[in-house]
């Protein structure tokens, strides 16, 4: 029963693409829309998170998905996008409804004005009744400011409109217990947890930029938000409704039971670090008992750059990651404040603040719901006391 449900379904390049040809795979594309047309007319919100454009463009400038370099790919998704697009629209034409493009950056997700503002255009295309269609904008990313896979993608557009469900269709039946090619490699059809199985998930298919490890962390960002994810196979008649009726094998990560707020959400589950800091001790115990101020005394030490407004990580003496939460100074100026504590605010920035890094209102810190991430590099760790 879908209706009054969300969905989110992500298509990725190797079920859009010819591996050998490079062309649009047509009849995918037909079943993949008429079965979302079925899903649309049962009451269901369908939004598609597609790959694709950069695979569909190499034939166009001359290049191969093995060669192709950054600048390749910049300008084949330019070429590819139209192309996947027009044939977007006229398949949906076909099933008699409309489409609309929403491309993103990183910024747009990681930057929490660009994430409503795009919420807020996503939540009006469906209120039209019309489904977005939204990749990452690949014509102006580069390997340093780009979410890098659509799988995470869909799962932050997941959150971003509190979905019901998050479809990840691929080219296996879903998570194995080891590499599927190994014998007695068996599929694991349901869990809660995706801790255990984060080693056995390397792995990037020819046309695609994620494997099965950035699939598990997607479904992990999409149950703290209280959305059930389903991996499954894309080469099947009714691809996305025969997966939601369980009608073939697929690998199925629940819904944490107590989702976190959409705020909390935004705030822990990252597609890129832009900084961390390393607090004291005496912070770090205090983390136990919740979260808490962090002030300019804390810091030990910081790594950057980050700007005023991003969300930066939190870590203990130890190395193990405490916290996240949204900075009130650039780590130029969080530098400044913290080796001169004697300093006034307003002496050392030049206008008028309070010294608060990070409030707790701000801030979440980490339980065993959450990944971890490893701290950075001891070379890019910049001492207060130096």
């Amino acid at each position: 029963m879908v209706q009054g449900k969300t969905i989110v379904v992500k298509v990725g390049s190797s079920l859009l693409a010819n591996a050998e040809r490079l062309t649009p795979r047509w009849a995918f594309m037909h079943k993949l829309l008429e079965d979302i047309a079925q899903l649309r007319e049962d009451g269901a919100k369908v939004i598609l998170c597609s790959s694709g454009s950069v695979a569909l463009g190499l034939n166009m400038i001359g290049e191969r998905p093995e060669t192709a370099g950054l600048r390749d790919k910049q300008a084949a998704a330019a070429c590819g996008m139209p192309l996947l697009l027009n044939g977007y629209k006229q398949v949906a034409h076909e099933y008699s409804f409309e489409i609309a493009q929403v491309l993103v950056t990183l910024r747009d997700l990681e930057d929490r004005k660009r994430f409503l503002n795009t919420k807020n255009t996503v939540d009006r295309l469906l209120v039209a009744n019309i489904m977005p269609i939204i990749n990452e904008n690949d014509t102006i990313t580069t390997a340093e400011i780009r979410v890098g896979d659509n799988d995470r993608l869909s799962a932050k557009i997941a959150q971003m409109v509190q979905a019901d469900v998050l479809v990840i269709l691929t080219q296996v039946d879903g998570l194995f217990d080891r590499d599927p090619s190994e014998p007695g490699a068996k599929l694991v059809e349901e869990l809660s947890d995706v801790s255990p199985y984060l080693a056995v998930t390397e792995g990037v298919s020819s046309l695609g930029s994620g494997g099965m490890l950035t699939k598990i962390q997607a479904a992990h960002m999409a149950q703290n938000a209280g959305c059930e994810t389903l991996i499954a196979h894309g080469e099947y008649e009714q691809p996305v409704t025969s997966v939601l009726n369980g009608d073939r094998r697929h690998t199925k990560i629940l819904a944490n039971e107590r989702p976190e707020s959409a705020w909390a959400n935004w705030l822990s589950d990252r597609l890129q670090m832009a900084g961390s800091i390393v607090v004291n001790a005496q912070t770090a115990e205090a983390f136990k008992s919740g979260t808490r101020h962090i002030g300019r005394e804390d810091v030990l030490s910081i790594q950057g750059p980050y700007v005023k407004g991003d969300v930066i990580h939190i870590y203990g003496e130890s190395g193990t990651e405490l916290a996240r939460g949204l900075t009130n100074f650039s780590s130029d100026e969080t530098m400044a404040l913290a080796r001169n504590p004697t300093m006034t605010a307003m002496q050392l920035l030049g206008y008028k603040t309070g010294g608060t890094l990070i409030t707790d209102k701000n801030m979440v810190v980490l339980d065993d719901r959450h990944l971890t991430w490893e701290l950075p590099a001891g070379e890019d760790m910049t001492e207060v006391a130096s």
